[in-house]
């Protein structure tokens, strides 16, 4: 089912696409003016008819399926739009770089003669097709609606996610009892009175009724962290496969990855790291009604010593008798009284409730349709955040959803109702997450590309950066409550730019229910598969020596691939294959797959803006008909710890936005680098043992924005004259970087341009201040964090104009003894960390009898040693 908020987008794209200069330059190049004009008016006068063809399609099968039929063509428009973008590109990369027999050949040739027909009779078909489908609209009769955009109010202000009991409404009483039953020697069992080894407690309940959130609570309480030695958190979720459930218990106990182990070495570390420990374990999430695969995982998991505990949560009734050997706590909803609490908290800021006094009866009534569950109470509340219109509280009560026969007491008719509240533009965005697994944490950061690289993210005018856009998305759905904040396994960045959100199954489901067969998992067993599927999943875990499934070859307009688990190693034909197959992705992923080589048919993805080669290990080189993918704006190359080099002609990727790069290269970058990487945003140099340098061809870099730099003990200095061209730089990173001296004679005057926001510093050996050229960056500079620098021993006298820093921490610089004076002027601090430096600075910071201790006293929010 194509959803109708798809169209939409799909259609302002394109007539966004139309209306630009660029390609009213490309119709008069191409001699298809006249045909970019028909098929805008075409498409304007469809798009205008589509918010009443919505509401037609819930009575009217008929409309529901021409809306189908224009979602394909306006498919097919956009790629082939981006076709003559792509074209045009390509025609001014070699007007800049080629030489004049290059360009000659381009524009004179037979081959630009033949393109030019085959486009134009492509353009032609395809505005027949359209014009075929307006024709078919006429009959439905659909008018012109009004787009109604409610009033925007401030966005509240996204806080740490990790759970504090402070947070949580209406369980303590629960949390109590569990935590009871945990610490207690638990001697019965709950069916046949036999004593089990390591007792397992199921809590179980509907989804949505907070069973994550109160293990948690559970699992962070001071009694427990106190009665455990080791604890573990494992999401199991709908895939209850020994092998992987083996691994994230190894890796959350080890930190380490043990995907490489086959399963008989698993087992045994598995059973080596648990001997005679007392050990909690969580298993969040479990579907699982298979009595032999949690046996087989039960028995080696009767290691640890006395007192060790399981807990398992679960919506299913099955799954607690099948794994439980106590009576499963059945998690009821919260009261009446509870449920309003937790509404008005995410309805109104603190006491605005009194205020609306009318809201707040209306708040009763839609609090009892919620049915006590916690997630459709903050679904629903943070949906009236913004909304102070009695009419806009008063449709949520009255709205035909809550007339939908719910299944098990389903919550998704309410979440369904927060979606359709949604600006259409969020909708598209929020939908996108069905291609992730459930319980997979995603990085806001990762998200935004992809978002970017369907086009979901459009700058009216070009005056903002389609980052920030896509970063104001992102936290316009975190208000929304649709996801939240995952700290436990995605450690956020200092400055909070970098953090992992997860999404509470339900609204996976809600997700998944809105794409309907446009997001695809399959395997090699699958059977039957939707032809129109847009985005595809491969979820097969061994791909070693297997073919390209052969009833894939027909999917021709997939847009994103990725594979669900970590495969391979995956040939090189497979890889062909899939290129050649799905010559329209946007997206390709293949993090962990292990490839050895990547070939040639690359250069052939015209369309492709994301490309992901994390952790395939073996690949040397590649190809350089990459270099051929002018649209490409995100390049993951981290841990290609073999690669050697950069293509040759890699400064034609023009468009590329984002590099994540770990290879073998002594220096970078390279001439033929960096000459026409002029949109490049973000440049993470991770794991690059070997980098000895950064050239002067950084200067070519004057958008960049974010510059990380981590894991390169060769890497002796920064290229001073260069970085002053960095006049976009927002924020530097630099980690782990042994012999990097940022103090040489020459280097004194590394200049921050001014408007640089965020600078971190960690694991740097020889610093032992922070450069002068550095204090250009004070007004504006908000978050510094100087971590495990032995040598650094002074902050500078400048550091009392950073007036708007907001966030400092100075962690293991034992030869720091003091701070500057003027500290106290710097009123926008927020957050003041001070742990393990020296004993005399420690004695200056003391609560109460510390020199420094009155201005300290007047930061919210103090972290001292």
């Amino acid at each position: 089912m194509a959803a109708e908020s798809f169209v939409f987008q799909t259609a302002g794209q394109i007539l966004g696409k139309l209306t630009t200069l660029a390609f009213r330059e490309i119709g008069l190049i191409w001699g298809v003016k006249k045909d970019f004009k028909r098929l805008e008016s075409t498409v304007s006068a469809i798009k205008a008819v589509l918010l009443d063809a919505a509401e037609q399609k819930k009575k009217n099968r008929q409309v529901e399926d021409w809306l189908e039929k224009l979602q394909d063509v306006l498919y097919d428009i956009d790629d082939l739009l981006d076709d003559f973008m792509t074209e045009d590109l390509r025609r001014k990369v070699v007007i800049k770089g080629s030489k004049r027999k290059a360009v000659k050949n381009f524009f004179s040739s037979s081959n630009s003669l033949a393109l030019r027909i085959t486009m134009s009779r492509k353009l032609k078909n395809i505005r027949s097709k359209l014009e075929d489908i307006d024709a078919d609209r006429k009959q439905f009769a659909l008018v012109e609606r009004a787009l109604y955009s409610p009033v925007a109010y401030p966005l509240r202000e996204q806080t740490h996610s990790f759970i504090r009991a402070s947070d949580v409404i209406g369980r303590d009483r629960d949390k109590n009892k569990i935590i009871k039953l945990l610490l207690s020697n638990c001697s019965s069992s709950a069916s046949s009175g036999t004593i089990e080894n390591i007792p397992v407690l199921p809590i179980v309940g509907l989804g949505g009724l907070g069973k994550t959130t109160l293990a948690k609570l559970v699992y962070n309480d001071d009694a427990i962290t106190s009665n455990f030695e080791t604890r573990l958190w494992i999401c199991v979720s709908e895939d209850f496969d020994l092998k992987k459930v083996i691994e994230k218990i190894m890796n959350d106990a080890t930190g380490a990855d043990h995907a490489h182990l086959d399963l008989n070495r698993l087992q045994s570390s598995l059973r080596t790291t648990l001997d005679s420990k007392k050990f909690l374990l969580v298993l969040d999430d479990v579907w699982n009604e298979d009595r032999k695969k949690w046996t087989e995982l039960k028995d080696l998991l009767n290691c640890g010593s006395h007192g060790s505990k399981i807990v398992v949560t679960t919506r299913k009734k099955t799954t607690a008798k099948i794994m439980g050997t106590l009576i499963p706590y059945e998690l009821k909803g919260l009261s009446k009284d509870e449920c309003m609490s937790i509404f008005v908290k995410c309805a109104f800021t603190e006491g605005e409730e009194l205020q609306y006094p009318k809201l707040v009866e209306i708040g009763k009534a839609i609090v009892m349709k919620c049915g006590g569950l916690p997630l459709a109470v903050k679904s629903l509340g943070s949906l009236l955040y913004t909304k102070r219109e009695e009419r806009d509280w008063l449709y949520i009560i009255d709205n035909d959803i809550w007339k939908i026969e719910p299944k098990e007491n389903d919550i998704l008719p309410i979440l369904k109702l927060s979606y359709n509240e949604m600006p259409l533009h969020l909708k598209q965005c929020f939908a996108y997450f069905a291609r992730f697994p459930k319980g997979l944490v995603i990085s806001n950061y990762t998200m935004i590309q992809m978002w970017m690289a369907h086009g979901f993210i459009q700058s009216s005018d070009g005056s903002r950066q389609l980052e920030d856009i896509g970063n104001q998305y992102f936290h316009e759905l975190l208000s929304r409550s649709f996801f939240q904040y995952e700290s436990m396994s995605f450690k956020p960045s200092f400055d909070n730019t970098l953090f992992g959100v997860t999404m509470h199954d339900l609204v996976h489901d809600l997700a998944l229910s809105v794409v309907g067969e446009e997001v695809s998992y399959v395997s090699y067993d699958t059977r039957n598969i939707f032809e129109g599927t847009r985005h595809l999943v491969f979820s097969a875990m061994i791909l070693e020596g297997k073919e390209f499934p052969h009833f894939l070859l027909k999917l021709n307009k997939v847009r994103s691939f990725s594979f669900q688990f970590k495969v391979g190693p995956i040939s090189k034909t497979f890889v062909d294959t899939l290129m050649k197959t799905f010559s329209c992705l946007r997206i390709l992923d293949l993090n962990g797959s292990k490839c050895k080589e990547l070939p040639g048919s690359v250069g052939t993805l015209k369309h492709l803006r994301y490309l992901n080669l994390t952790g395939n290990r073996n690949i040397k080189a590649l190809p350089n008909t990459i270099c051929n993918l002018v649209n490409l704006q995100t390049l993951f190359l981290v841990a290609c710890v073999k690669l050697q080099d950069l293509p040759r002609d890699f400064g034609n990727l023009s468009r590329l936005r984002s590099l994540n790069l770990t290879s073998k290269m002594t220096c970078y970058p390279k001439k033929g680098h960096a000459e026409g990487l002029r949109s490049l945003q973000n440049l993470w140099i991770q794991s690059c043992d070997h980098l000895e340098s950064l050239l002067g061809g950084m200067k070519n870099f004057t958008a960049l924005r974010d510059l990380s730099i981590y894991n390169c003990p060769s890497l002796t200095s920064l290229p001073i004259e260069s970085m002053r061209y960095l006049t976009s730089l927002e924020a530097l990173r630099i980690g782990h970087c042994e012999n990097l001296n940022l103090l040489k004679e020459e280097d004194t005057m590394m200049e921050l341009p001014k408007g640089f926001l965020s600078l971190e510093l960690l694991d740097i050996p020889k610093l032992k201040e922070l450069p002068r050229g550095f204090e250009n960056a004070a007004a504006t500079i908000k978050y510094i964090k100087i971590r495990d620098c032995p040598s650094f021993e002074i902050l500078p006298e400048w550091f009392q104009n950073c007036t708007s820093l907001t966030k400092l921490l100075l962690r293991n610089c034992m030869l720091l003894e003091s701070l500057p004076l003027g500290l106290h002027q710097l009123t926008a601090l927020r957050f003041l960390g001070i742990k393990n430096c020296s004993d005399t600075l420690s004695r200056k910071c003391e609560r109460e009898t510390g020199e420094y201790w009155p201005w300290i006293s007047l930061i919210p929010e103090i972290h001292l040693e």
